[in-house]
């Protein structure tokens, strides 16, 4: 089936240029498990974007990087704070807590968001066994709600966690649409702004599979080595992960998509705002839309673009764009939105 939709950025295809990309390096031999120019070349890369004390290690998927990079800077007897939307919390099917043996402590965050005012509900029990220990405050980038966090909201937690004793986790699933949203590069809201772990995804806009945890020091990247090849992450073909991601960073790609994408979900704003019955419930600052409509319409509409209901008893929806999501798949929609409300 080749129907397009709004159900996710995970639907779209591979870009072209990652596709030539991972073509280019398809012939010979070389060292497998990530000792490979190919993989070296990256790291350089990333570096180069997020400083030098930069500790990328590549793996599959954002699961696994979520996890392992949780993994490597908690103790079982540790608590993760999150947002009640976050990934980790909704969407990993307990993988953190059943690894980690972490407890996930939840916030209620109608935006995605967090701040050191939200955080303060679980900041009870220091030094006493009987409780779980704060240690991880876990922020996504752009937020599962489609928003983006300032370089200063970051800095807030991330100033908040380090006077606790705390460290800040960041899963950037998305972090491509966040900088495009931002007009920044990386640095400004990640190492610049505190962030100690980083899930530095591509997946979501265009690349075919890969993301990578960066760790913003070496104390606590010492050991992941090990964790990595624990947790099943550790690709023997390493550099063809590692090619995607090199050829991801220039900023004709990364950039261009998630701009692309972002401008999409703009329009599809702006279109659907003119059809009486629909009320967006999320800023759009990404490359996502939120919208309540009529909840027995929403079927008609599925079968002609896919989509994901995100509150069955709100009849709240998400609408995702992708970077190749066309204005004819926007006018196409939203004409069909105005004739089944109508």
């Amino acid at each position: 089936m080749n129907k397009r939709g709004f159900a996710s950025d995970n639907n779209a295809g591979v870009h072209p240029e990652i596709m030539k990309a991972i073509e280019s390096v398809n012939s010979g031999h070389t060292i497998a498990y990530g000792d490979d120019p190919y993989t070296a070349s990256a790291v350089k890369k990333i570096k180069s974007i997020l400083g030098e004390k930069a500790q990328p290690y590549f793996m599959f998927t954002g699961t696994a990087a979520n996890v392992l990079g949780l993994d490597a800077i908690t103790k079982p007897y540790h608590s993760i704070i999150c947002a009640e939307t976050s990934h980790i919390h909704e969407d990993e099917c307990g993988a953190p807590e059943r690894w980690t043996g972490c407890k996930l402590l939840s916030l209620e965050s109608p935006d995605g968001k967090l701040s050191p005012v939200s955080i303060e509900k679980h900041m009870y029990g220091i030094d006493f066994e009987h409780h779980s220990q704060p240690r991880v405050i876990s922020i996504t980038q752009s937020t599962e709600m489609g928003t983006v966090y300032t370089p200063d909201e970051i800095r807030a937690i991330t100033d908040y966690a380090h006077d606790h004793n705390m460290l800040v986790h960041m899963d950037g699933a998305r972090i491509s649409n966040a900088a495009a949203s931002l007009e920044t590069g990386f640095r400004e809201f990640t190492v610049a702004a505190g962030v100690d772990v980083l899930s530095f995804g591509g997946t979501k806009n265009g690349m075919m599979y890969g993301e990578a945890v960066v760790f913003m020091s070496e104390e606590f990247a010492c050991d992941f080595k090990y964790l990595r090849k624990q947790g099943m992450q550790l690709a023997s073909k390493m550099r063809y992960i590692a090619t995607q991601f090199e050829r991801f960073l220039d900023e004709d790609i990364w950039l261009k998509n998630a701009s692309h994408a972002n401008h999409m979900a703009k329009m599809l704003e702006e279109e659907v705002m003119k059809i009486d019955g629909i009320r967006i419930t999320q800023p759009v600052q990404s490359n996502a839309v939120f919208a309540i409509l009529p909840k027995e319409l929403i079927p008609i509409l599925q079968e002609a673009f896919f989509f994901y209901v995100w509150n069955e008893a709100t009849g709240e929806v998400r609408w995702m764009c992708s970077y190749d999501t066309t204005e004819e798949d926007i006018i196409n929609f939203s004409s069909l939105i105005r004739k089944v409300m109508n």
